[in-house]
């Protein structure tokens, strides 16, 4: 399986990029691909909805709280990049790894 690709920002937090598919079956993160973690959400990609359960689906797969889980980038587009607060680097790639087993 490929890797995530990860940064730590200068405030502390773990930076990935989400590759979103919204209208699936299931909410859930199935693989990585090209270094960004592809995320399946059920929601419908209008008035925010998707963001707001990508939000609710990486939180739930990080055992963080949602505000712990930020959107920087691409609130409109598929490809997106999130932070998490909170967690170390290695420990953000275990949780994201033992979510898509």
């Amino acid at each position: 399986m490929e890797a995530v690709q990860l940064a730590m920002t200068r405030e502390g937090a773990v930076r990935f990029e989400v590759r979103a598919q919204p209208r699936a079956r299931a909410s859930r993160i199935t693989t990585v691909r090209a270094g960004a973690v592809v995320v399946q959400v059920t929601a419908p990609p209008e008035d925010g909805a998707a963001n707001e359960e990508l939000v609710a689906t990486l939180a739930r797969a990080l055992s963080v709280s949602k505000r712990q889980v930020v959107l920087v980038r691409g609130a409109g587009a598929r490809a997106k990049v999130f932070d998490v607060v909170g967690l170390g680097l290695d420990e953000v790639r275990a949780r994201l790894m033992a979510a898509m087993a």
